[in-house]
């Protein structure tokens, strides 16, 4: 059951159908919108795309019977009924993984309550990476790890430069943890030694207690 579905072909579904589909995942992507199937097909972002509605059980079961479907992607988030409707069909119909965009806390809430294995919140994770690369400039990459951690990927600062990792005691400091340094000229070293020294430009990987890092930039 590797397949995966991919329901509601907006900017959010359209990008993940076509990441899966460029990894070479087999993938099924499902809208009501014929012109929307149709332009999906014609410009090679999937190689199979359907018209639905998903909101009916028996036409959504036909589809998953005849198919071998482990993970599906409900992306109707300004639909909170269909979104509901087709969760439940989804879960009710064995399939193992229901991943469902919300827009809002309480959409999230509904969701999970009704089955959804994971909810995700797109335009609100877009605004806030936007907004911690504005206020952290040095970061060039960040991943919310729980709701405690998050990994992130940034310069090392001029504090850090001419000294090791045991003199910067970054774990006790920022409970930040480094998982790999690439210097200036690409070395990647993976899992560093305390005695590793910070060279200027290098890149660090981290993972760091989300608000113990902040503490870094002050």
């Amino acid at each position: 059951m590797d397949g995966y579905i991919v329901i509601g072909i907006g900017r959010f579904g359209r990008s993940v159908a076509r990441t899966l589909y460029e990894n070479n995942k087999t993938v099924l992507a499902i809208d009501m919108n014929e012109e929307i199937i149709q332009k999906i097909i014609d410009e090679e972002i999937v190689a199979e795309a359907i018209v639905m509605d998903t909101t009916d059980e028996n036409a959504l079961k036909k589809v998953a019977d005849c198919n071998d479907f482990g993970t599906a992607f409900v992306c109707m988030g300004t639909d909170i009924q269909s979104s509901i409707l087709t969760t439940m069909s989804l879960k009710e119909l064995g399939i193992r993984r229901v991943i469902c965009k919300a827009r809002t806390d309480r959409q999230g809430e509904i969701l999970k309550r009704i089955g959804a294995d994971l909810v995700v919140y797109p335009e609100r994770e877009m605004g806030e990476s936007l907004a911690k690369k504005i206020i952290n400039p040095y970061i060039t990459e960040h991943f919310r790890f729980s709701e405690k951690f998050s990994i992130f990927e940034f310069e090392a600062p001029k504090k850090f430069v001419g000294k090791n990792l045991k003199e910067l005691d970054l774990r006790n400091r920022y409970e930040m943890n480094i998982i790999s340094i690439r210097k200036e000229n690409e070395k990647l070293e993976i899992n560093p030694k305390a005695d590793t020294v910070i060279e200027e430009k290098s890149i660090l990987l981290v993972m760091a207690d989300s608000k113990k890092s902040k503490e870094l930039w002050k």
